[in-house]
């Protein structure tokens, strides 16, 4: 199996810089330049973070998998305004899974990697073992080039708060997967959001963009607007409030799918995850980099105030996903 995974894990030169050592020994060896490392870690398990085949007829395929492995990865890194150095990948797997799904997945391991931009990054290695059902957890190493992480921690009173990326759109494919609505049938502007829940598109340039342009605070939104928002809110110490004309301009994106199954965009907008787009704080004198665009503002606490997400100044309960509540 190895054998025939390694030569799908190869990367042009451009991507392997920091790999010093790949695939084959014991372990890798991977550069440290500043010597500062950044470093995440994901798992996806089957029948928890994804399903082989779902209630509306589509199977998820082993490349679904392995972008996916990538990209939520890749996303954790670029929320640090960092880049992506090298991912070690270990996967669990039933014993009579097709020899050729684990093959896909180590190509939407490499084609994620390329396709969204992650230049520099390559497969450093992993590990392969047995188990009842699929799971794939990949942990990724990233690099600052000599600069500063950008935490949660930082927002201030009078920053703009601001998204890169979608939201809901992950959320719309989900539902679409859950539904009764054949994948056959949904034409091209409802697949599309299928499509980025399978495979999502982490806005990998916006990290170090908005770290350069002077972030005061960002993170990966891959549980939903209001609940990633609140741990935002919670670390920084500050109210995130949100503006309800933007929440509609994002929700509007979405009606094809909302239509189609008679969902309010705006809840997607609001408490879905996997999109792994960027929410991100920054100065009010600062230009927002590309990709950006303004959704509201961080308010100061008053003295027997909690740290919370509004919507227009009224509390907004905070749904998204909860990995022990589902």
């Amino acid at each position: 199996m190895l054998a025939r995974i390694f030569p799908r894990l190869s990367m042009p030169a451009s991507h392997s810089q920091a790999t010093l050592l790949g695939p084959g020994d014991d372990a890798a060896v991977v550069a440290a330049p500043d010597g500062k490392t950044v470093v995440s870690i994901d798992t996806q398990v089957q029948d928890q973070d994804f399903r082989l085949e779902w209630p509306n007829g589509y199977r998820t395929t082993g490349f679904d998998v392995g972008w996916k492995a990538a990209a939520q990865n890749l996303s954790d890194i670029n929320a640090m305004g960092a880049t992506a150095t090298s991912l070690v990948v270990s996967l669990t797997l039933p014993p009579e899974t097709p020899a050729s799904w684990v093959e896909d997945l180590a190509d939407g391991l490499t084609a994620a990697i390329r396709e969204l931009g992650a230049a520099g990054c390559s497969v450093a290695g992993g590990d392969l073992g047995r188990g009842r059902e699929i799971s794939v957890t990949a942990a990724v190493l990233g690099t600052l080039h000599g600069g500063r992480a950008v935490l949660r921690s930082g927002a201030r009173p009078g920053d703009v708060l601001a998204l890169a990326g979608t939201a809901g759109h992950a959320a719309a494919g989900l539902a679409l997967l859950e539904s009764s609505v054949p994948v056959e049938a949904l034409g091209g502007r409802e697949r599309v959001f299928l499509d980025l829940q399978c495979r999502p598109r982490p806005p990998l340039s916006a990290g170090p963009a908005a770290r350069a342009a002077g972030a005061t605070a960002m993170l990966d939104v891959s549980d939903g607007l209001l609940r990633d928002g609140l741990r935002m809110a919670a670390a920084s110490s500050t109210t995130l409030d949100l503006d309800p004309a933007q929440l509609e301009v994002l929700g509007e994106v979405l009606r094809p799918a909302s239509d189609l199954l008679g969902t309010d965009p705006v809840a997607w907008v609001l408490n879905g995850g996997e999109d792994h787009g960027l929410l991100a704080t920054f100065p009010a004198d600062v230009q927002l980099p590309p990709g950006f665009a303004a959704i509201g503002s961080v308010q100061a606490l008053e003295s027997n105030e909690s740290p919370s997400v509004t919507i227009a100044g009224r509390p907004a309960d905070a749904g998204g996903w909860d990995h022990f509540a589902h």
